[in-house]
């Protein structure tokens, strides 16, 4: 174990340049007792000790956030967060924590996003460890008070330091199972941690700058009690420095198991839930191999995230697609082939029907395309068009991508990797509710963060 400390033996700087850093950076010993007499009137309860009201699970199994004895308790699994109904821009955030078991690992996150960041189990945010001393410091991390931005946000580091992530500039906190004071400022994009009541880690530019505040289950047992907040005045956070308000969505699939879901004999063994993904391996040999919600929905936007394997196939061919939905022909009529590497299919059913499908796949246009309308002769040349996509937003293979699909009455948009690649197609006949599937199509692939919120 070793500790990380600014080095500052041999910098040549005058004296009282030198004591006006030390004011700054050095960590600075406060009275707990006496501080929470001068600021106990402002604060207000985030959690009244009996239940969760004013909190929200955001992709977490109904267990796996509770009460007891007074206190938020935790199971660590899933990997997901409990966040705050509402947001918040500059306050004092107080808390107590303590692991259950050594090594633990946990977080709080300020500033938060509504859902979890693409292909992550985390919110986009700035986080301040809450890890359990036992772990052992590395080059990377130490094991506790390290604040950083997460997926999105980024943050200048105060002290010590690697990249943008801010280490604590000494070790405070208590080994499992005692407690753990934390005590977080953030005021105008400057965030400040005190550790059992020392400053000991902190940055500043932070963006986002307002957005909700998130406790984080990552793997094991932690609880945490006495969540108070006393909000300071608004500087006036820009809209291009504030998350998003939260549009209502909530989770599909609890990072736990498949409550909510359709999984007949033969698909248990290949539909598989590992933590917050779920993993496909293609193989199912039920009657129907596809995952579909056991709920059915009308008007709604969907959030899917899933990857194909990074790994070929091999090599397929393929009709080359133009963006009027139509192949291109040869000398002889024929529609014209096209090789490509390919790494798999599988797409998202909508209200319980194959041929509205959300295609996810390895042909060049991209995914997004709803094959089963495209290729029906009934379809107008106009909403042929519309059914292909506007251009191929996918990330490259093995890596995550995301679904923002919307559905109003017989008309369909989709956002992938925030691109519009299908705007308002129509899908003639459509059936006006019905249940959401993934689709099994005979190859591996990955699904997570699947949110819905009705329209």
């Amino acid at each position: 174990m070793h500790y990380l400390f600014p080095s500052v033996g041999f910098l040549k700087i005058p004296c009282m340049a030198f004591f006006a850093l030390s004011l700054f950076w050095l960590p600075v010993s406060v009275d707990l007792n006496a501080q929470g007499k001068q600021e106990k009137e402002g604060f207000v309860d985030l959690f009244n000790g009996k239940d969760l009201s004013g909190w929200y699970n955001v992709n977490g199994a109904p267990e796996t956030w509770s009460v007891k004895d007074g206190m938020i308790h935790c199971t660590g699994k899933p990997i997901c967060t409990l966040r705050t109904e509402r947001q918040y821009e500059n306050f004092i955030l107080e808390l107590e924590w303590r692991h259950l078991k050594p090594k633990g690992n946990a977080g709080v996150f300020i500033w938060s996003s509504e859902v979890a960041a693409r292909g992550q189990p985390f919110l986009r945010a700035i986080e301040v460890q809450v890890l359990e001393n036992a772990y052992g410091n590395t080059d990377s991390h130490t094991t506790h008070g390290d604040i950083f931005p997460i997926h999105g946000s980024t943050m200048k580091p105060h002290g010590p330091h690697r990249g943008q992530r801010s280490f604590p500039t000494e070790q405070r906190a208590k080994d499992s199972p005692q407690w753990n004071h934390y005590r977080i400022e953030c005021n105008d994009g400057v965030v400040r941690l005190q550790v059992n009541g020392r400053e000991v880690s902190g940055g500043s530019d932070c963006n986002w700058r307002k957005g909700y505040l998130a406790l984080e289950s990552e793997g094991s047992p932690v609880e945490f009690r006495n969540v108070r907040i006393k909000e300071l005045s608004s500087t006036g956070a820009p809209k291009e420095m504030s998350a998003p308000l939260a549009k209502g969505f909530r989770s599909l699939y609890n990072g736990i198991d498949f409550r909510g879901w359709k999984l007949p004999q033969g698909s248990r063994e290949h539909w598989k839930s590992e933590d917050w993904r779920i993993v496909y391996d293609g193989k199912s040999t039920a009657d129907d191999k596809n995952l579909w919600t056991e709920e059915s929905f009308e008007d709604f936007e969907l959030i899917v995230d899933w990857r194909l394997p990074k790994k070929s196939l091999g090599k397929k061919t393929h009709p080359k697609l133009l963006a009027s939905g139509e192949y291109e022909k040869d000398a002889q009529g024929k529609a014209l082939q096209i090789e490509i590497e390919d790494h798999g299919d599988s797409g998202i059913f909508l209200r319980g029907s194959s041929k509205a499908q959300v295609n996810i796949w390895s042909w060049p246009n991209g995914s997004g395309e709803v094959w089963g309308y495209r290729t029906d002769v009934k379809t107008s040349a106009e909403q042929k068009a519309r059914l292909t996509p506007k251009e191929n937003a996918d990330e490259d293979f093995g890596k995550w991508n995301r679904f923002v699909i919307t559905m109003r009455g017989e008309k369909l948009t989709v956002e992938l990797n925030g691109k519009m690649v299908i705007e308002d197609a129509l899908l003639t006949g459509v059936p006006s509710s019905g249940p959401i599937g993934l689709q099994h199509h005979g190859d591996e692939v990955e699904f997570a963060n699947i949110y819905i919120r009705k329209l």
